[in-house]
Parts: structure tokens; sequence; C-alpha cells
């Protein structure tokens, strides 16, 4: 298991502390660094974060501030020099609190403790998205979609095209984390702001495009790496 993390802090030293820890523990990715909030919502907004090592103590928007604005299922552990704020970081539901100057032994405790916060919170939506088929509302219909058919789901403005394997596509209002959340990550997996695939439907993949039948879908440049950490288990090798 791989979770994808962002570094925030406006110290450099402390910024390149932390991401030299991220690097050195292998079940961490590096999404980005950021040296404030303003860029770190940014970062927010392009890919997919699921954990945060975030300062508090910054210009304009603090950590705490920052953390109340991050939506869905990224949690957040907090760095800081202040002990007095403590309290406040495990009143924001963050994972775990380290305080500087931070040592590897105490960084590594934190994240295997945000590794085994994810380990379970999959394992859970595994079992939630073990039906074999979803219903939606398309129109005036309610419209039943088996998800082994499912190819991929498109992202259009409010709304969600979902493509199957019978060449039929399905129209419903819904957001795509939304969509996300009710599959079985180990199948359907995130390549752009606008897609999710299904991982057994992929003919072939060529640079930054998977073709499936005759759909050829962009992969983004920050799902890049997590899109070829998920195949690469399944490439054979001499």
């Amino acid at each position: 298991m791989t979770i994808r993390c962002l570094i925030v802090d406006d110290e450099p030293l402390a910024l390149d502390l932390i991401e030299s820890y991220v690097r050195q523990t292998p079940f961490l990715e590096l999404a980005g660094r950021c040296s404030n909030a303003m860029e770190a919502l940014e970062a927010l907004e392009k890919g997919k974060i699921e954990l945060i090592f975030l300062d508090i103590h910054m210009p304009r928007l603090n950590g705490i501030e920052l953390s109340g604005l991050i939506k869905g299922d990224t949690k957040v552990i907090f760095t800081t020099a202040f002990e007095q704020y403590a309290l406040e970081g495990f009143k924001a539901d963050a994972l775990d609190y380290l305080l500087k100057p931070i040592s590897y032994p105490e960084f590594l405790k934190a994240a295997t403790k945000a590794r085994k916060w994810f380990s379970m919170s999959r394992t859970n939506k595994s079992e939630q998205t073990s039906q074999n088929s979803i219903f939606v509302k398309s129109d005036y219909r309610i419209v039943q979609v088996d998800i082994p058919d499912i190819t991929y789901i498109e992202g259009v403005k409010d709304y969600i095209r979902i493509h199957t394997s019978k060449g039929e596509a399905v129209m419903t209002l819904m957001s795509m984390k939304s969509m996300e959340e009710h599959l079985n990550p180990d199948i359907f997996i995130r390549i752009h702001r606008s897609f999710i695939i299904n991982i057994n439907k992929i003919d072939t993949i060529e640079k930054s495009i998977v073709k499936i039948g005759r759909a050829s879908i962009p992969i983004s440049d920050s799902y890049k790496e997590s899109v070829m950490n998920k195949i690469s288990s399944r490439i054979l090798t001499k």
C-alpha cells in the first residue's frame, strides 16, 4: 500500500528534512511540497492527496485553519515547533502531531500510524463496494449498472458519464469523488481529474494515454506515478 502525501511548511529547511524522510519511507509517495497554505489548496485541487505533513505556524492562513478547509478523506499530521498547539491539532482530527526538531524514528512512528489508518479505511471501503451493481438516477429513470461492466467514468461538470462494455453511457448528477468512494480501489483507479478507469478493461497504455476500446483517455502528470505503481504489480517480467 502506498500513501500519496504532501508537505506544507514555510521553512525551506523543514521542507527539505520532511522530504528526505518521505523518500526514506517505502510506503510513502511524495506528491509535492508547498511553502504556504494557498499553494497547498491548489495542489489538493489538482491531484489526489491522502496525507499532509502540515506546519501549523504559517503566515496568512495557518495549518489549523487550512485543515478546516480540507475535504474528503485527506488526513493530516501536524508538524510544529510550538508545543502549545498540540491540543488544537488533535481537536482538528489530526492523525498525529510532531514537535520540531523531528527525528526520523518519530516521523516513521507517525507515518506507520497513518498507514494503519488507511489500511483499515481501505478495507472498510472494499467491503462496502463488494456489490455487483449500483443504481443511479439518469433523467427521470433509475438505472442499474453492473460494476464489472464499467469500463471508465468521465466527469462532465457537475455530472458523470458511466461508460460500459455494452457500449452504453449513463449520465447522472454526481461528483467524481462520490462515485470513487463507491468503487473498489483495487480495480477502479483515478488517472485524471476527469477520469476513473477499470484497470481490468485496459487494452494498452502508450506514453500518457490509456486505451480502452475506442476511447483514448489521458493520464495527468499528478496521477502518473500512482497509476504506474498500480499497473507495475501486474507487469510480467523475465
